[in-house]
């Protein structure tokens, strides 16, 4: 009986997943060998929407790129086609371009002598609706708020002018009066007769048979029209470092160095102010905002991130001003550790919510962290990035790459994270029960793979949890092909496909997508 019990209780365990095994799919915007990249075209912003079908991406000229989703299968078959079908068709996600628009301009703060940048911190996807998309972006102080819709071009044809003698108005697509030597304006008028009537002129009974209306076609060609519908601006002092969505549909929160501010999307003259963490005198001000994000499915619940180090949770059904958050998420430096880096590599640069919103991931300098929301003890998992450089951090600070603000995501399922390095290397772990994946690429056409060093011991599923492991730290120096690595080539911007495992990298002004 006992023996039997053991059994069944060890089959119970699941297997610990096979790491993902990551092929090249897609490149956008390639470089040649030697070609020079221009400041504008470097890509700043990258998100997919709610369903994988469109990504969008933001670069430091104030663009806006579209990709629309194009290995979509058509189920329109009959019945019997469909039931012959016995396997799944397994295709990864493929993309084309699909528009772009100029989002923002740059400006210049005349009271304050402070020149806007045009480039795209961040991107947020909103509710679809009718056919068309609607997103979020921001510069450093103005969001705005676009709706991209498809429109039929429509054309002018059966003109009362000659096509010859009417450039200015463009293409004509049929003539309707007779050839004459007569000189014309762009506008059709005759030059040699004055523009008013005499007064012998008379129009004939039956009219001008050669004047006719014109008419306007609606043709087949399908235009993308970008609109700027709001324009959310004059309500932060400091640079904008994160905007997220509500999940309730019709707000979302913008956020600076010291306030959180909250919006209606309807509404863009009047934003309240939810969080506020500026001192009486400045010389107080021990930490700042760095990033801010709502909960994916409750709207009264957002988390925000400190140059600290620390997470805050904030309910806002507890008072309109949340600065006095509900739960504090933060590690303890252990004693003795203490150097002059050690805040400034504990600045949280990225938060990302869970999908079912009960983890948190953060990124930091050296690490990736992923906290339980209901354990506020300290964090479940802590995946090592860049321990390797942490001798070198005396150089990372001279040249200001210590500075550098790294992105991170999870996948859907909520089985990996990932985020990016130097040398345009970018790292995928495993955060499932029993997993000890580590995985390197390199944002390549050939990404050169190698397994990162991992200790021994298993890890722990997320649910039992209760001290945090860590996990994935190379002690190498070197990247993925055995060089020195590259501080000039950093892959800050990444994110993962909600549904599937695909992931988009954006490294320098390339957007590379891999799939497992």
């Amino acid at each position: 009986m006992n023996g039997g019990g053991s059994e069944e209780a060890a089959e119970a365990v699941p297997a610990a997943p096979v790491p993902l095994d990551w092929k090249f799919a897609q490149v956008f915007g390639e470089r040649t060998a030697g070609e020079e990249v221009q400041e504008v075209d470097i890509i700043s912003a990258i998100e997919f929407d709610r369903t994988g079908d469109h990504l969008a991406t933001g670069d430091r000229g104030g663009r806006v790129v579209l990709f629309e989703r194009t290995d979509k299968r058509d189920h329109g078959g009959s019945r019997r086609d469909l039931e012959r079908m016995d396997f799944p068709i397994i295709r990864h996600p493929e993309f084309r371009y699909k528009t772009e628009f100029q989002s923002h301009e740059p400006e210049f703060d005349y009271l304050k002598s402070l020149e806007i940048e045009e480039k795209i911190n961040k991107i947020r996807w909103c509710q679809a609706a009718n056919g068309a998309l609607f997103l979020l972006s921001t510069n450093d102080k103005t969001i705005k708020f676009w709706k991209v819709h498809e429109k039929k071009v429509k054309k002018i044809c059966d003109m009362n002018v000659e096509p010859a003698k009417a450039a200015g108005n463009g293409p004509v697509v049929g003539p309707s009066i007779p050839t004459s030597s007569k000189p014309y304006t762009a506008n059709g008028g005759c030059l040699d007769k004055p523009l008013g009537l005499s007064n012998d002129f008379s129009f004939p009974l039956g009219g001008v048979p050669s004047l006719h209306l014109p008419v306007v076609l609606t043709s087949s060609e399908i235009s993308l029209v970008p609109r700027c519908r709001r324009i959310y601006a004059h309500a932060h002092d400091y640079h904008i470092n994160s905007i997220s969505n509500n999940s309730d549909g019709e707000t979302f929160i913008s956020a600076d160095d010291l306030r959180i501010n909250l919006w209606n999307l309807e509404i863009s003259n009047q934003s309240f102010n939810i969080v506020d963490v500026k001192p009486a005198n400045m010389e107080d001000l021990t930490e700042v905002i760095t990033s801010a994000a709502f909960h994916p499915t409750h709207c009264n619940i957002l988390a925000y991130s400190s140059s600290r180090g620390s997470i805050r949770l904030a309910d806002m059904r507890q008072s309109a001003l949340c600065d006095s958050h509900s739960k504090l998420f933060e590690e303890q430096v252990v004693p003795g550790s203490r150097s002059f880096f050690t805040e400034i590599i504990a600045s949280i640069s990225d938060i990302k919510f869970a999908k079912d919103g009960r983890y948190i991931l953060s990124r930091d300098y050296m690490t990736l962290k992923l906290w339980d929301i209901n354990m506020d003890s300290g964090p479940v998992s802590t995946f090592q990035v860049h321990e390797n450089l942490r001798p070198k951090l005396c150089d990372l600070y001279e040249n200001d790459s210590i500075f550098d603000k790294f992105e991170c995501c999870l996948s859907g399922d909520g089985l990996r994270v990932a985020t990016g390095s130097y040398s345009n290397l970018f790292r995928v772990f495993g955060c499932s029960e029993g997993s000890t994946e580590a995985t390197t690429l390199e944002a390549s056409k050939n990404p050169m793979r190698k397994q990162l060093q991992t200790p021994s011991r298993p890890s722990r599923s997320l649910g039992t949890l209760s001290q945090g492991f860590r996990r994935g730290a190379d002690t190498s120096g070197v990247d993925s092909n055995g060089n020195a690595f590259d501080f000039t080539m950093k892959l800050l911007h990444l994110a993962w496909h909600p549904t599937e495992n695909s992931l988009a990298c954006a490294a320098s002004n390339s957007l590379y997508m891999y799939y497992a």
